[in-house]
């Protein structure tokens, strides 16, 4: 919901790091594996509880993740093979950290993390689902024509996952509350892209299954 916002407020500091780490002759590949290390790093902190250290790991993965892309496009290095590396890197990460949660604490946070895991598989599925189908229809994307793949727009986005990450290392002792909150507006966002996502394929077609 908020992508669309923050990607153009993002856009000119990240070709700016862009244009730095190209001179040197890195690769979009090399950035998008550094940072999934780096914040995979996010998971034992989390498990000891070490939140101050993991919620740094976890910058530097996203502000890895957005440099990538803009290192790609300067270079022309962009490539099928990079977006589905960066996604699906991204999806692992994502999972790693709800994971470091419930290992921080079972007793109080296992559930809420076994919730928020389904809700991303919702949230994942349906992305990636649409993103094969609309790909091999060549069926446009307005709002980020730069995206490896088509961005089917949500409630839950990059920026609101990022915020809810953030909000669960300043607050662990809340995040069953917070991780049911995000849950719960995942599993809308899951709702909402399988809608539009089967609306969109079958006009893009302009006949039924």
């Amino acid at each position: 919901m908020l992508d669309r916002f923050a990607m153009p407020l993002t856009h000119r500091p990240l070709a700016s790091l862009a244009r730095h780490l190209n001179s040197r002759q890195i690769t979009p590949d090399q950035v998008t594996l550094v940072a999934f290390l780096v914040g995979m790093s996010a998971l034992p902190l989390l498990a000891f509880e070490y939140y101050v250290l993991a919620l740094i790991a976890i910058l530097l993965n996203r502000l890895g993740d957005g440099l990538d892309g803009a290192l790609a496009r300067l270079s022309g290095q962009q490539s099928d093979a990079g977006g589905f590396i960066d996604i699906g890197l991204d999806f692992v990460f994502y999972a790693a950290i709800v994971l470091g949660f419930a290992l921080a604490n079972p007793t109080q946070n296992a559930l809420a993390a076994a919730v928020l895991l389904f809700a991303f598989i919702g949230t994942g599925t349906s992305f990636l689902a649409f993103a094969i189908a609309a790909k091999a229809r060549n069926v446009e994307r307005p709002n980020f024509p730069q995206k490896a793949f088509y961005y089917l727009e949500g409630l839950t986005e990059g920026t609101e996952t990022i915020i809810a990450l953030v909000l669960f290392c300043l607050f662990p002792q809340h995040f069953p509350w917070l991780a049911g909150l995000f849950a719960a507006a995942c599993l809308v966002t899951a709702a909402t892209r399988l809608w539009g996502g089967y609306w969109t394929l079958k006009h893009s077609r302009g006949i039924g299954r």
